[in-house]
């Protein structure tokens, strides 16, 4: 079964932390590629001991809408 989550990666001093945003799941890297790929495998675990929340992650079909936000704060 294939799954979709939004990600966002930092950079927080020499490493790239990855947080999927659907699932509350991070992990880190020394490389952005590294952050990703031990994120995917903290998920696959997380995922394991979570059969509702993979067949509704499976059955959603609705993209997330990404968008940045400026603000200045005086």
């Amino acid at each position: 079964m294939t799954y979709k989550s939004t990600i966002v990666i930092n950079k927080e001093s020499e490493w790239f932390v990855a947080y999927s945003l659907e699932l509350g799941v991070a992990s880190q890297g020394k490389t952005i590629e590294e952050a990703q790929a031990n994120l995917k495998e903290a998920i696959e675990l997380y995922l394991e001991d979570q059969p509702v929340l993979r067949k509704k992650l499976a059955c959603s079909n609705v993209a997330p809408l990404v968008t940045s936000l400026e603000l200045k704060h005086v």
